[in-house]
Protein backbone atom coordinates (compact mmCIF):
# COMPACT_ATOMS: atom_id res chain seq x y z
CA UNK A 1 0.00 0.00 0.00
CA UNK A 2 1.66 3.70 -1.28
CA UNK A 3 1.53 6.11 1.31
CA UNK A 4 -1.59 7.78 -0.14
CA UNK A 5 -4.22 5.58 -1.58
CA UNK A 6 -7.89 5.59 -2.74
CA UNK A 7 -10.71 3.56 -1.04
CA UNK A 8 -14.56 3.16 -1.44
CA UNK A 9 -16.12 2.41 2.08
CA UNK A 10 -19.22 3.22 4.51
CA UNK A 11 -18.55 4.73 7.60
CA UNK A 12 -19.59 1.91 10.77
CA UNK A 13 -18.57 3.71 13.83
CA UNK A 14 -17.28 6.92 14.65
CA UNK A 15 -15.03 8.42 17.85
CA UNK A 16 -14.26 11.91 19.22
CA UNK A 17 -10.45 13.14 18.64
CA UNK A 18 -9.64 16.01 20.33
CA UNK A 19 -11.03 19.03 20.57
CA UNK A 20 -12.06 18.87 16.52
CA UNK A 21 -10.68 15.60 15.08
CA UNK A 22 -12.93 12.23 14.92
CA UNK A 23 -11.74 8.78 14.51
CA UNK A 24 -14.19 7.10 11.84
CA UNK A 25 -14.34 3.24 11.70
CA UNK A 26 -14.85 2.94 7.96
CA UNK A 27 -15.53 -0.61 5.79
CA UNK A 28 -13.48 -0.55 2.39
CA UNK A 29 -14.38 -2.38 -0.65
CA UNK A 30 -10.63 -2.37 -1.07
CA UNK A 31 -8.65 -2.77 2.07
CA UNK A 32 -11.15 -3.98 4.83
CA UNK A 33 -11.87 -2.10 7.91
CA UNK A 34 -9.60 1.16 8.10
CA UNK A 35 -9.92 3.32 11.23
CA UNK A 36 -9.02 7.24 10.22
CA UNK A 37 -8.87 10.37 11.78
CA UNK A 38 -10.77 13.12 10.15
CA UNK A 39 -9.22 16.18 11.07
CA UNK A 40 -11.49 19.08 11.83
CA UNK A 41 -14.47 17.17 11.68
CA UNK A 42 -16.40 18.57 14.76
CA UNK A 43 -15.84 21.84 13.75
CA UNK A 44 -18.87 23.80 12.22
CA UNK A 45 -17.40 24.85 8.98
CA UNK A 46 -15.70 21.51 8.75
CA UNK A 47 -16.35 19.65 4.71
CA UNK A 48 -15.98 16.29 6.47
CA UNK A 49 -18.06 16.64 8.87
CA UNK A 50 -21.37 15.16 6.85
CA UNK A 51 -19.07 13.09 5.25
CA UNK A 52 -18.16 11.21 8.41
CA UNK A 53 -21.49 10.22 9.95
CA UNK A 54 -22.80 6.81 10.37
CA UNK A 55 -23.72 4.79 7.31
CA UNK A 56 -22.43 7.68 4.91
CA UNK A 57 -20.60 5.78 1.34
CA UNK A 58 -17.56 8.14 0.59
CA UNK A 59 -14.85 8.24 -2.13
CA UNK A 60 -12.29 9.04 0.06
CA UNK A 61 -8.16 9.89 -0.65
CA UNK A 62 -6.37 8.46 2.91
CA UNK A 63 -3.09 9.41 3.94
CA UNK A 64 -0.78 6.17 5.60
CA UNK A 65 0.25 7.52 9.20
CA UNK A 66 2.20 5.84 11.86
CA UNK A 67 -0.70 4.73 14.16
CA UNK A 68 -3.42 5.98 12.23
CA UNK A 69 -4.24 7.13 8.76
CA UNK A 70 -5.69 10.43 7.73
CA UNK A 71 -8.84 11.11 5.47
CA UNK A 72 -7.54 14.39 3.41
CA UNK A 73 -10.66 14.09 1.12
CA UNK A 74 -13.79 12.59 0.81
CA UNK A 75 -16.61 12.60 -1.73
CA UNK A 76 -20.28 10.90 -0.42
CA UNK A 77 -21.54 8.69 -3.17
CA UNK A 78 -24.44 7.68 -1.42
CA UNK A 79 -25.81 7.98 2.31
CA UNK A 80 -28.87 6.47 4.41
CA UNK A 81 -30.69 9.07 5.90
CA UNK A 82 -34.10 7.32 6.67
CA UNK A 83 -32.15 4.93 8.93
CA UNK A 84 -31.40 7.71 11.47
CA UNK A 85 -34.86 9.16 11.57
CA UNK A 86 -36.46 5.88 12.71
CA UNK A 87 -35.04 4.12 16.11
CA UNK A 88 -35.94 0.59 14.93
CA UNK A 89 -33.94 1.25 11.67
CA UNK A 90 -31.12 2.65 13.11
CA UNK A 91 -30.49 -0.02 16.01
CA UNK A 92 -31.15 -2.75 13.05
CA UNK A 93 -28.49 -0.68 11.36
CA UNK A 94 -26.28 -0.33 14.20
CA UNK A 95 -26.30 -4.28 14.93
CA UNK A 96 -25.85 -5.57 11.38
CA UNK A 97 -22.63 -2.86 11.28
CA UNK A 98 -21.35 -4.38 14.40
CA UNK A 99 -21.80 -8.02 12.97
CA UNK A 100 -20.19 -6.37 9.79
CA UNK A 101 -17.12 -4.73 12.21
CA UNK A 102 -16.53 -8.51 13.81
CA UNK A 103 -15.72 -10.21 10.55
CA UNK A 104 -14.06 -7.96 8.38
CA UNK A 105 -10.52 -8.00 8.21
CA UNK A 106 -8.37 -5.12 7.84
CA UNK A 107 -5.40 -4.78 4.49
CA UNK A 108 -7.42 -7.29 2.69
CA UNK A 109 -9.93 -6.93 0.16
CA UNK A 110 -13.68 -7.02 1.71
CA UNK A 111 -16.04 -6.54 -1.46
CA UNK A 112 -18.35 -9.10 -0.62
CA UNK A 113 -19.05 -7.85 2.94
CA UNK A 114 -19.51 -4.52 1.66
CA UNK A 115 -22.14 -5.27 -0.67
CA UNK A 116 -23.91 -7.21 1.41
CA UNK A 117 -23.96 -4.60 4.27
CA UNK A 118 -25.10 -2.22 1.83
CA UNK A 119 -27.89 -4.12 0.49
CA UNK A 120 -29.62 -4.81 3.67
CA UNK A 121 -28.98 -0.66 5.10
CA UNK A 122 -30.83 -0.43 1.47
CA UNK A 123 -33.90 -2.74 2.58
CA UNK A 124 -33.99 -1.42 5.76
CA UNK A 125 -34.61 2.03 4.87
CA UNK A 126 -36.83 1.39 1.83
CA UNK A 127 -38.99 0.01 4.10
CA UNK A 128 -41.87 1.26 5.72
CA UNK A 129 -41.82 2.88 8.94
CA UNK A 130 -45.11 1.50 10.39
CA UNK A 131 -43.94 -2.13 10.08
CA UNK A 132 -41.87 -3.00 13.14
CA UNK A 133 -42.18 -6.72 12.84
CA UNK A 134 -40.31 -6.60 8.93
CA UNK A 135 -37.46 -4.44 10.90
CA UNK A 136 -37.09 -7.50 12.75
CA UNK A 137 -37.69 -9.56 9.70
CA UNK A 138 -34.74 -7.74 7.80
CA UNK A 139 -32.67 -7.98 10.92
CA UNK A 140 -32.64 -11.76 10.88
CA UNK A 141 -32.18 -11.80 7.29
CA UNK A 142 -29.14 -9.92 7.21
CA UNK A 143 -27.51 -11.27 10.51
CA UNK A 144 -28.39 -14.77 8.69
CA UNK A 145 -27.07 -13.67 5.54
CA UNK A 146 -23.92 -12.30 7.15
CA UNK A 147 -23.18 -15.36 9.11
CA UNK A 148 -23.81 -17.03 5.89
CA UNK A 149 -20.61 -14.90 4.27
CA UNK A 150 -18.49 -15.81 7.15
CA UNK A 151 -18.88 -19.59 6.62
CA UNK A 152 -20.71 -19.28 10.24
CA UNK A 153 -24.08 -20.62 8.68
CA UNK A 154 -26.20 -22.28 11.10
CA UNK A 155 -28.02 -25.90 9.72
CA UNK A 156 -31.56 -25.22 10.09
CA UNK A 157 -32.94 -27.06 7.29
CA UNK A 158 -31.88 -30.76 8.94
CA UNK A 159 -31.45 -31.97 12.34
CA UNK A 160 -27.87 -32.17 13.44
CA UNK A 161 -28.20 -35.37 15.05
CA UNK A 162 -29.76 -37.50 12.64
CA UNK A 163 -29.38 -35.27 9.56
CA UNK A 164 -33.02 -35.86 8.51
CA UNK A 165 -34.62 -33.11 6.99
CA UNK A 166 -36.88 -31.07 9.08
CA UNK A 167 -40.44 -30.12 8.47
CA UNK A 168 -42.67 -27.61 10.57
CA UNK A 169 -45.48 -29.41 11.51
CA UNK A 170 -48.54 -26.87 11.76
CA UNK A 171 -51.38 -28.92 12.64
CA UNK A 172 -49.63 -29.34 15.86
CA UNK A 173 -50.04 -26.75 18.26
CA UNK A 174 -47.80 -27.76 20.67
CA UNK A 175 -44.85 -28.93 17.95
CA UNK A 176 -41.49 -27.79 18.79
CA UNK A 177 -38.06 -28.23 17.49
CA UNK A 178 -34.81 -27.68 19.30
CA UNK A 179 -31.98 -25.51 18.51
CA UNK A 180 -28.09 -26.13 19.51
CA UNK A 181 -25.36 -23.66 19.25
CA UNK A 182 -22.77 -26.11 20.61
CA UNK A 183 -24.30 -28.76 17.93
CA UNK A 184 -24.51 -26.38 15.40
CA UNK A 185 -28.48 -25.58 14.13
CA UNK A 186 -31.43 -27.32 14.59
CA UNK A 187 -32.57 -30.51 16.35
CA UNK A 188 -35.33 -32.92 16.52
CA UNK A 189 -36.24 -33.09 20.00
CA UNK A 190 -37.43 -36.88 20.02
CA UNK A 191 -33.76 -37.44 18.79
CA UNK A 192 -32.12 -35.37 21.53
CA UNK A 193 -34.65 -37.12 24.16
CA UNK A 194 -33.97 -40.54 22.55
CA UNK A 195 -29.94 -39.33 23.32
CA UNK A 196 -30.14 -38.44 26.55
CA UNK A 197 -32.05 -41.87 27.75
CA UNK A 198 -29.66 -43.84 25.91
CA UNK A 199 -26.51 -42.10 28.06
CA UNK A 200 -28.02 -43.57 31.42
CA UNK A 201 -28.04 -47.23 29.58
CA UNK A 202 -24.39 -48.81 30.50
CA UNK A 203 -21.64 -48.94 27.74
CA UNK A 204 -23.69 -46.29 25.80
CA UNK A 205 -22.03 -45.96 22.32
CA UNK A 206 -19.09 -46.89 22.68
CA UNK A 207 -16.55 -47.18 19.73
CA UNK A 208 -12.93 -48.25 20.11
CA UNK A 209 -9.70 -47.96 18.40
CA UNK A 210 -6.56 -50.33 18.82
CA UNK A 211 -3.37 -49.69 18.28
CA UNK A 212 -1.09 -52.79 18.63
CA UNK A 213 2.70 -53.50 18.60
CA UNK A 214 2.98 -56.67 19.22
CA UNK A 215 0.81 -59.26 20.90
CA UNK A 216 -3.32 -59.92 20.67
CA UNK A 217 -5.95 -57.87 21.61
CA UNK A 218 -6.95 -57.93 25.28
CA UNK A 219 -9.92 -59.36 26.13
CA UNK A 220 -11.61 -57.50 28.56
CA UNK A 221 -11.57 -53.84 26.97
CA UNK A 222 -15.34 -53.64 27.35
CA UNK A 223 -14.54 -53.02 30.68
CA UNK A 224 -12.74 -49.99 30.84
CA UNK A 225 -14.48 -46.88 31.20
CA UNK A 226 -16.24 -44.86 28.24
CA UNK A 227 -13.82 -41.36 26.81
CA UNK A 228 -10.56 -42.87 28.34
CA UNK A 229 -7.13 -43.54 26.82
CA UNK A 230 -4.81 -46.18 28.44
CA UNK A 231 -0.95 -46.76 27.41
CA UNK A 232 1.40 -50.06 28.59
CA UNK A 233 5.21 -49.69 28.60
CA UNK A 234 6.81 -50.15 25.55
CA UNK A 235 9.05 -52.58 26.47
CA UNK A 236 6.00 -54.38 27.58
CA UNK A 237 5.33 -56.94 25.63
CA UNK A 238 2.09 -56.09 24.60
CA UNK A 239 1.74 -52.13 24.26
CA UNK A 240 -1.57 -50.65 22.88
CA UNK A 241 -3.69 -47.91 23.05
CA UNK A 242 -7.34 -47.74 23.25
CA UNK A 243 -9.72 -45.02 23.44
CA UNK A 244 -13.60 -44.92 23.99
CA UNK A 245 -15.71 -42.49 22.47
CA UNK A 246 -19.20 -41.83 23.22
CA UNK A 247 -21.84 -38.83 21.69
CA UNK A 248 -22.50 -35.92 24.49
CA UNK A 249 -26.24 -34.43 24.45
CA UNK A 250 -25.97 -30.87 23.02
CA UNK A 251 -27.53 -28.30 25.22
CA UNK A 252 -30.52 -26.69 23.93
CA UNK A 253 -30.26 -23.05 23.45
CA UNK A 254 -33.98 -22.46 22.66
CA UNK A 255 -36.82 -24.14 21.14
CA UNK A 256 -38.71 -23.01 18.03
CA UNK A 257 -42.22 -23.83 17.06
CA UNK A 258 -43.32 -24.73 13.81
CA UNK A 259 -44.23 -20.94 12.61
CA UNK A 260 -40.61 -20.43 13.75
CA UNK A 261 -38.74 -22.54 12.43
CA UNK A 262 -40.48 -21.67 8.96
CA UNK A 263 -39.15 -18.44 9.29
CA UNK A 264 -35.60 -19.27 10.55
CA UNK A 265 -35.53 -21.80 7.11
CA UNK A 266 -36.24 -18.96 5.10
CA UNK A 267 -33.66 -16.96 5.81
CA UNK A 268 -31.13 -18.92 3.71
CA UNK A 269 -33.25 -17.46 0.79
CA UNK A 270 -32.01 -14.35 -0.79
CA UNK A 271 -35.26 -12.48 -0.21
CA UNK A 272 -37.89 -12.69 2.47
CA UNK A 273 -41.38 -14.12 0.97
CA UNK A 274 -43.22 -10.44 1.47
CA UNK A 275 -46.00 -12.45 3.40
CA UNK A 276 -43.47 -13.50 6.10
CA UNK A 277 -42.59 -10.10 6.80
CA UNK A 278 -45.88 -9.73 8.37
CA UNK A 279 -45.54 -12.48 10.81
CA UNK A 280 -45.14 -12.62 14.63
CA UNK A 281 -41.98 -14.47 15.78
CA UNK A 282 -38.95 -12.61 14.38
CA UNK A 283 -37.74 -11.35 17.97
CA UNK A 284 -37.18 -15.03 18.90
CA UNK A 285 -35.34 -15.82 15.63
CA UNK A 286 -33.28 -12.92 16.10
CA UNK A 287 -32.55 -13.81 19.50
CA UNK A 288 -31.40 -17.47 18.59
CA UNK A 289 -29.46 -16.58 16.03
CA UNK A 290 -27.84 -13.48 17.77
CA UNK A 291 -26.94 -16.13 20.61
CA UNK A 292 -24.96 -17.94 18.08
CA UNK A 293 -23.41 -15.01 16.68
CA UNK A 294 -21.95 -13.97 20.00
CA UNK A 295 -20.79 -17.60 20.73
CA UNK A 296 -18.87 -17.94 17.28
CA UNK A 297 -17.84 -14.37 17.54
CA UNK A 298 -16.81 -14.65 20.96
CA UNK A 299 -18.30 -11.35 21.80
CA UNK A 300 -21.36 -9.74 23.02
CA UNK A 301 -23.90 -7.40 20.27
CA UNK A 302 -23.65 -4.03 22.38
CA UNK A 303 -26.73 -2.78 19.57
CA UNK A 304 -28.62 -5.79 20.65
CA UNK A 305 -29.67 -4.20 23.73
CA UNK A 306 -31.78 -1.33 21.94
CA UNK A 307 -33.30 -3.99 20.07
CA UNK A 308 -34.85 -5.53 22.93
CA UNK A 309 -35.90 -2.34 24.55
CA UNK A 310 -37.57 -1.15 21.48
CA UNK A 311 -39.49 -4.51 20.12
CA UNK A 312 -39.34 -6.45 23.19
CA UNK A 313 -42.83 -4.46 24.26
CA UNK A 314 -44.75 -5.60 21.14
CA UNK A 315 -43.19 -9.36 21.25
CA UNK A 316 -43.73 -12.14 22.67
CA UNK A 317 -40.65 -14.35 22.76
CA UNK A 318 -39.95 -17.70 24.39
CA UNK A 319 -36.59 -19.42 24.56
Amino acid sequence: MSRTYRATGINLRTQILGEADRIVTILTKEYGIVRAVAPGARKYNSSLGGRTAMFVVNDLLIAKGRSLDKITQAQTIKSYPGLVKDLGKLAASQYLAEIALCQGLSEQPQEELYELLNEHLRRLEELSSQKKTSVLALLAHGLFQLLALAGLTPQVQACCLTQRPLRPDFTDPNWQVGFSITAGGTICLTAWEDLKKQQTLPNFARTQTWKHHGGETPQNQATLPPQSTYFLPLNHSLDWETTFHQQETPALSGRLNAKELAMLQQLSQSEIMQDATRDGGWLSVEQILRQYAQYHFGRPIRSAALIDSYFAANHDATL
